[in-house]
């Protein structure tokens, strides 16, 4: 059983920015793909990023150029970084790694303020 834990949000002002992290209990070396998904105050869980293995990472349109997923195996850990903040952004931000099951954190919040 692999747990996952973000960590990284905050409050942050418009145009600021944030690195979430996203680290996996166990070895993630076998994953066949990682996300960051948001979940807005009173609206339902969205992509933010996905990035398959071997394939390219693919971002939501409201955070291309904005939002950048990465990642180190060596240290079981995904990233997100995010710059240019907007209030829209604000959200719980959840990690998601498959490895034939999903593993899903229990979300940081991120709150942007104007």
């Amino acid at each position: 059983q692999v747990r996952v834990a973000e960590s990284g949000g905050g409050l942050v002002q418009v145009g600021g920015s944030l690195r979430l992290s996203c680290v996996a209990s166990g070895s993630i070396l076998g994953f066949t793909g990682m996300g960051w998904y948001r979940q807005p105050p009173g609206k339902q869980r969205e992509l933010v990023a996905i990035s398959p293995r071997g394939g390219p990472t693919t971002y939501a349109d409201s955070v291309k150029g904005r939002f950048t997923m990465s990642r180190d195996l060596a240290k079981n850990t995904m990233y997100l970084e995010m710059n240019s903040l907007k209030p829209e952004d604000t959200a719980v931000y959840y990690c998601r790694i498959n490895m034939g099951l999903d593993y899903w954190g229990q979300g940081t919040q991120v709150t942007v303020s104007s």
